[in-house]
């Protein structure tokens, strides 16, 4: 099985676009945090993340199938594999596995997030605090592509409560901030 630091080359030579590869490490990060509250497998969970749209590019329509056939190719285990195809809810594909259904639910919010830290004056995650969160999505004109029905959804699938879940994407988010070009 192909560990993280593989998967993160692979992520990288396939996606030329700073801003995709930091939506999939704000989703990795996110990713990282519930596998250790929930004691999950950390690794795992992180090539999950780093991976769910690392096709996008070279392959929109057919994303996220051409990905994960090459994934399979490559000997990346299924439980990767079934949660990439279920990221994505036009692939029809059911989110079975906790993975799947924090992939799901991790997926769509990172966005709203790093959206919502572009528009601060300095740009940074560190003082964005929840109550300005709720503030942008209930503006349905921010961050317009962001599904807030897909979020509920996503969260209550995973069993979390939507602004619980929404905080803990958050601190992860301001953990890894640097990396995320978020500080």
């Amino acid at each position: 099985m192909p560990n993280y630091a593989e998967a993160l080359a692979l992520m990288r030579e396939w996606t030329a676009s700073e801003n995709l590869r930091r939506h999939m490490m704000a989703v990795e990060a996110a990713m990282r945090a519930y596998a250790r509250k929930l004691g999950e497998d950390e690794e795992l969970w992180a090539i999950a993340g780093v991976l769910h749209d690392f096709d996008y590019e070279r392959y929109p329509e057919e994303h996220p199938y051409r990905g994960v056939a090459y994934l399979r190719e490559h000997g990346y285990p299924e439980v990767v594999c079934e949660a990439i195809l279920g990221h994505a809810s036009f692939t029809g594909v059911p989110r079975r596995t906790r993975m799947a259904k924090a992939l799901f639910a991790c997926d769509e919010i990172t966005g709203l997030i790093t959206a919502a830290v572009y528009v601060r004056p300095d740009r940074s995650i560190h003082g964005l605090e929840l109550r300005s969160l709720k503030k942008k999505f209930k503006d349905k004109s921010f961050a317009r592509g962001v599904n807030r029905e897909e979020v509920r959804q996503a969260a209550e699938a995973f069993g979390v409560e939507l602004w619980e879940h929404i905080g803990f994407v958050l601190e992860a988010m301001k953990a890894d901030a640097e990396r995320l070009g978020l500080a």
